[in-house]
């Protein structure tokens, strides 16, 4: 998803926590300002969902909101609020794309690492299977860091774009040179023989330099 839209998903939330508070009802019973059940519910639940999809339910913001906005009076609503403009201001800075990445590097390695030990004890069937699907990923980041679609249109159905075809727009658009999509080229074509049960179509040699080659790819291309 894009900057602008995330902005435009916490936007839609912030507002509908704001139309809740000028809407606010008064308890008889200690004067106090609350929001209807129903719209405090659905203004709870969207904004976790939110939260959740952006960050993960163990992140504080999940924590924080679910903490503060655990009842209907204005002040929790208030409390939502403020977390959401904070939030906000996170993705438009960039910052959540920082987060990202940063994560996803992490995960990158340590499934490269994966792929080199089992290249290591000499399994180099399922190491290149594991390279070329860090690889692939790489190339999914690497699309949406370059503003290009990572899904085509099938039909009425939005589908995801073929490592090949994301190969080729990242070049399209940039994202690095024809010497660089060959060698993509040619690592994802060995990850499809080993996907595809062809073995003795390559040798553990070329997986070592498909282990080099993808590692140096993903540190010096962002």
């Amino acid at each position: 998803m894009k900057t602008q839209d995330l902005l435009n998903r916490v936007d839609f939330l912030i507002n509908n926590g704001n139309t809740a508070l000028s809407n606010l009802k008064y308890s008889s019973y200690d004067s106090s300002k609350y929001v209807e059940t129903g719209q405090y519910t659905g203004f709870r639940s969207a904004c976790l969902s939110c939260i959740a999809g952006l960050f993960g339910e163990s992140h504080s913001y999940y924590k924080e909101f679910s903490r503060e906005v655990n009842n209907s009076y204005d002040y929790n609503i208030q409390s939502g609020v403020a977390i959401l403009q904070s939030i906000r201001h996170e993705i438009e800075q960039g910052w959540l794309t920082s987060l990202r990445q940063l994560v996803s590097a992490e995960v990158f390695s340590d499934f490269l690492e994966m792929g080199k030990h089992l290249l290591d004890e000499k399994y180099k069937d399922p190491a290149a299977v594991m390279i070329g699907s860090v690889l692939e990923e790489h190339l999914r980041q690497l699309c949406s860091n370059n503003s290009v679609d990572i899904e085509i249109m099938k039909g009425t159905d939005r589908i995801p774009k073929k490592a090949d075809l994301m190969n080729s727009d990242l070049v399209k658009a940039g994202a690095y040179g024809v010497l660089e999509q060959k060698n993509v080229t040619a690592w994802l074509d060995l990850r499809n023989r080993a996907a595809h049960g062809k073995y003795s179509e390559y040798t553990i040699e070329q997986v070592q330099l498909m282990y080099q080659g993808v590692l140096d790819f993903i540190t010096r291309i962002r």
